[in-house]
């Protein structure tokens, strides 16, 4: 009997049933786009965190900024030999090798904090800048603008195949430079799950080794491979050190921030950093209590900083910062707004369109009906109503959340400085490298969770709910008398 009446009821106030549904439906497909596109927002930030820290690094530890000395140099020097008076042109070229902002710290606080209650494991890295420069010289001397002795060029760290220059002063001849800057990270071989190569996958040839701990091999990243016409095999020079190229890494996301990848006891051969790394890179045994193994390294380890990804994350800005604000606060309460207005607009047509069956529920009455069993019929349509919103309203919250995922709208993420190590975030490039990668761009997707479409069935059950209530409420209060009156 319930049911025969509840189809028949709802055949009969089509219009209406579809209005609430409606009303049910805009409210659900909101609450759907804007917990996916948040969704989507927070895999974008983690994309950019794990761009710098790699996959599995909960935090880094750097050496704690210090303000620079008085004697302090502006900028690497190169020396060159231009006295060659027998020849028309000479072809030089001189690299300048760093680490990154002269941050380094001793290799044996990586047990140290290895050690320390709450970490996994920790792994040490260096990071290099190289500034390599090309120089031409005719005959005659060439003196830098920087007033070093004999013929040098200083050029400050600039992004790949875009260092800043001195302009030489000649001398009775010629000189053009070229100067380019890229980064180079020292990699344990022996633990690459941690680490700066830790975010990219080898796309072509092998990785390191566990027994190539001082090898003369190096592993380059896809964009600068193909930026020099690097493949597998090939050979790098630095600083007169041949290396062969054994591998070429992807990022898993938006662009690499180190150029060149080396065994980290070459690393500190070419930078001069004997048993130093630049940043220890660490796995927490539990990611819920990070702050607290953070907290316990900075009070046990003096003269260092600690970065957690959380830390990380306020530096970001940029539009993919703004689009997740927005969407966490604005399309937060807007949702809930909307959601409660259509709660609400279903309630009172409800109860509006029980009072317009003054007549039909008073005649129930009369027969023998009582009223909880009116109250249930009441209910049984509003619920039907509900979850025929639930189901409009999933149905148009997937198409929106597609059409974002289809357009891919691109964000950009500017990555701050945290005042850990030099160069931007932990464990990114050195500072030429660094500066040029500062801006990522990143593809904003719309996932839909099984989280998300079992809250719309639970909104969409919770507004059939009170819609009902209200209009059973109402049913209830009749008496059969309301339906004689109702005749006259």
């Amino acid at each position: 009997m319930f049911g025969i009446y509840l189809k028949r009821e709802l055949g009969r106030r089509k219009k209406a049933a579809l209005v609430i549904a409606l009303g049910l439906a805009l409210g659900i497909a909101l609450v759907i786009t804007v917990n996916s596109v948040s969704a989507g927002m927070t895999q974008a930030q983690d994309k950019v965190l794990q761009s710098l820290y790699g996959l599995g690094t909960d935090m880094t530890v750097t050496k704690a900024r210090t303000a620079p000395t008085a004697n302090s140099s502006g900028g690497p020097r190169f020396e060159f030999d231009a006295s060659a008076d027998d020849d028309d042109d000479s072809q030089q070229s001189s690299d300048r090798v760093t680490t990154q902002g002269g941050q380094a710290l001793k290799a044996a606080l990586v047990t140290q904090v290895a050690d320390q209650k709450g970490v996994e494991a920790a792994v040490g890295a260096l990071t290099l800048n190289v500034t390599k420069v090309d120089g031409s010289f005719t005959q005659g001397k060439a003196e830098s603008s920087s007033g070093s002795s004999g013929n040098s060029g200083q050029g400050g760290p600039g992004g790949n195949g875009g260092g800043s220059t001195a302009a030489p002063k000649v001398q009775g001849g010629g000189a053009s430079f070229d100067v380019n800057s890229y980064s180079v990270a020292g990699v344990d071989v022996t633990n690459q799950d941690l680490g700066p190569l830790a975010g990219s996958k080898i796309t072509s040839g092998v990785t390191f080794t566990s027994a190539q701990t001082d090898a003369k091999v190096a592993v380059v990243s896809k964009s600068y491979a193909k930026e020099n016409s690097y493949k597998v095999g090939s050979t790098l020079t630095i600083s007169s050190t041949k290396y062969k190229i054994i591998g070429i890494a992807t990022p898993d996301s938006s662009d690499s921030t180190t150029d060149v990848y080396l065994p980290l006891k070459q690393a500190q051969t070419l930078g001069d950093a004997a048993a130093q790394v630049t940043t220890i890179y660490v796995k927490a045994t539990d990611s819920q209590q990070i702050d607290t193994v953070k907290a316990t390294i900075t009070k046990n380890i003096s003269g260092t900083t600690v970065t957690t990804s959380a830390d990380l994350a306020e530096t970001v800005s940029g539009s993919l910062s703004t689009a997740s604000n927005l969407a966490t606060s604005v399309g937060k309460w807007l949702s809930i707004a909307v959601l409660v207005a259509a709660f609400l607009v279903a309630a009172l047509l409800t109860s509006s369109a029980v009072s317009r069956r003054v007549r039909e529920f008073g005649t129930l009455k009369a027969l023998g009906w009582p009223s909880r069993r009116v109250t249930r019929q009441v209910v049984g349509e509003s619920m039907v109503n509900g979850l025929l919103g639930g189901a409009l309203g999933i149905g148009l919250g997937l198409a929106a959340a597609y059409t974002v995922t289809a357009i891919s709208p691109k964000l950009t993420a500017e990555l701050g400085n945290t005042g850990g190590g030099a160069g931007g975030g932990p464990g990114g490039g050195g500072p030429g490298r660094q500066s040029a990668s500062n801006t990522m761009e990143i593809a904003l997707s719309a996932p839909v969770s099984v989280t998300t479409i079992a809250l719309a069935v639970g909104l969409a059950i919770a507004g059939g709910l009170i819609a009902g209530a209200m209009g059973g409420w109402r049913a209830s209060r009749m008496r059969p008398a309301d339906a004689l009156r109702s005749v006259s």
